[in-house]
């Protein structure tokens, strides 16, 4: 476990940010509360690393396919019309990948998601059908 890592403490602070949605083998998915772009999810490698190069070659694999499926899952549901992957780390030490859903003429379109805009908090009820849907999509 990564000291002062709010993914490996799973605490009031990643309640704070965002929503299980589920584990996979290699991976835990969750959704972003601001959803400002409409369908952001994080995924989290379960155990405590901050390098990709620090993953075994099975667990490389297992994570980007993973990360694959949850991109996927976003693509099938809320219909971006790109991706953005974002790795950063410096603040939150722990190997996740930010899946960013992207709409033309839609924010921060043609430039690097900014996550300084005002947040955009939904109910609880669209949160739960939001992780209802991508669980479905996930799991099977």
């Amino acid at each position: 476990m990564g000291k002062d890592c709010f993914y490996c403490e799973n605490g009031e602070k990643l309640a704070s940010l965002m929503i299980p949605v589920c584990a996979l083998r290699y991976s835990d998915v969750f959704l972003n509360r601001d959803q400002k772009h409409r369908g952001r999810c994080i995924v989290a490698l379960k155990e405590h690393k901050t390098e990709y190069f620090q993953l075994t070659p099975e667990e490389n694999a297992g994570y980007f396919e993973e990360l694959s499926r949850v991109a996927k899952a976003i693509w099938e549901l809320y219909h971006p019309d790109k991706l953005n992957y974002a790795t950063f780390g410096d603040g939150v030490p722990h190997v996740h990948v930010h899946v960013v859903p992207k709409y033309r003429d839609g924010l921060d379109w043609g430039q690097p998601f900014d996550d300084t805009h005002t947040k955009e908090l939904l109910s609880e009820e669209a949160y739960a059908q939001m992780v209802q849907e991508l669980r479905e999509k996930l799991l099977g």
